[in-house]
């Protein structure tokens, strides 16, 4: 979808993603809940675009808030958020880990429709509040429940170590396992540049040697180890989507935001197993929409925010969508080319492994993550943007490469 008017993301917040690694994370000890983190988010953009007197709309991006917090009907806690969006249409959208992703998409469609010109996104997901195996059940929904009672007990972990499984058959694994550490280890260096991320106090000396561990079968799955996976993570994300008009409106020079020139949504059959388990084929897709729409190729972009879930998604996604060929995504990132300093930095602020992985907050993140570098706003997690190269995208995937939603942006100034 390439956009038939000008449209921006301005005014993006993160709210520290809790749990697991974080030193104010202690699961016996009561803890913010859902509405805590929805006005968090929700206050710090609209401190930032002038008020509640500027949003047109809301749309909240949760995956599964039902389950873990007991709490359907979260596009009526827009008000809860500040009375000034009392009566103001809002709604909630899913799509599992996409539902952040779904809730950008559904702002800018809105202001593309004209039917306004500012909207307050948010991501929210509260998940600490049941026991890891317990939550690995309620995230399976991601997936196709009738195969829920064929899997893993860890379902989706489990799911992606069957990838790395077919992968290192493919491609070979001593090589593929030293690249998987190596996103370990990237991932953990940007987090620790950023201030809220669940990994930002992660003090381990040798990354490389904990990222190389070998997996448990009997603790855990095949072929992933812990580090390989995203953490249990609390936390929400906020961003305004606008038009021109929005952006007189809030007061905010072009300077201070981001141009969505692109968007590829695409989803597939959650009842069909991968063609190709070492091809993501639904990101290649999406991804190969927003490009060809934004009339840019992979080489154009600054920066990358991906779906890293796993360390193994990771690692597939780089050459699902063209970065390296089939077989040689290891090589590209042993060579360095994913690091902050290398030829295409990817997740800035530690990716979902890093920064942290609150299920219906990351494709609001990763916006938010993109506006900060494209608008110099990173702090210590900030990357050179070149001047040739002011393009940044975002893939936010739901489920097993089931449902993404990949964006294009452009520096504006």
């Amino acid at each position: 979808m390439k956009p038939r008017r000008k449209i921006y993301m301005v005014a993006g917040y993160n709210t520290i993603s809790m749990g697991t690694g974080r030193k104010e994370f202690n699961p016996k000890k009561e803890r913010a809940g859902l509405e805590e983190y929805l006005k968090e988010a929700g206050q710090g953009t609209l401190q930032q675009i002038g008020g509640a007197k500027n949003v047109d709309e809301g749309v909240v991006g949760n995956f599964m808030a039902a389950r873990f917090n007991n709490q359907g009907h979260l596009g009526a806690f827009m008000a809860m958020i500040d009375q000034g969006l009392r009566y103001k249409p809002s709604l909630r959208v899913e799509g599992a880990c996409a539902s952040g992703g779904l809730a950008l998409v559904s702002g800018i469609k809105s202001v593309l429709s004209e039917s306004a010109d500012t909207v307050l996104a948010i991501g929210v997901e509260v998940q600490n509040t049941v026991k890891a195996i317990y939550g690995a059940d309620i995230l399976a929904t991601a997936g196709w429940n009738k195969r829920r009672k064929d899997g893993h007990a860890y379902f989706f972990p489990g799911q992606f170590s069957d990838r790395a499984g077919a992968y290192f058959q493919k491609y070979g694994r001593e090589k593929t396992r030293l690249a998987m550490a190596r996103w370990y280890r990237n991932a953990i260096e940007n987090a620790r540049l950023c201030t809220t991320a669940q990994e930002y106090a992660n003090v381990t000396d040798d990354l490389d040697e904990a990222g190389i561990a070998e997996p448990n079968p009997k603790a855990f799955t095949d072929f992933l180890n812990y580090t390989d996976c995203s953490k249990v993570s609390d936390g929400a994300s906020a961003i305004a989507i606008v038009s021109e008009e929005g952006l007189k409106k809030a007061g905010i020079p072009l300077k201070d935001a981001v141009e969505v020139v692109a968007v590829g949504h695409a989803t597939d059959d959650i009842t069909s197993n991968p063609e190709d388990p070492t091809v993501m084929s639904t990101i290649r897709e999406a991804v190969k929409i927003a490009l060809n729409d934004a009339g840019i190729t992979v080489d154009q972009l600054a920066t990358i925010e991906t779906h890293d879930c796993f360390s193994i998604a990771g690692l597939i996604t780089l050459e699902s969508i063209g970065l390296a060929e089939p077989g040689k995504g290891a090589d590209f990132i042993l060579e360095g080319n994913t690091s902050r300093t290398g030829k295409i930095p990817i997740n800035t602020t530690g990716g979902l492994i890093g920064w942290g992985h609150p299920t219906g907050a990351t494709g609001v993140h990763q916006a938010v993550t993109v506006w900060e570098q494209l608008t110099g706003r990173a702090g210590d997690a900030q990357i050179n943007i070149p001047a040739d190269k002011p393009y940044a995208l975002s893939i936010n995937m739901g489920g097993d490469d089931r449902t993404v939603v990949a964006i294009v942006y452009k520096k504006t100034m």
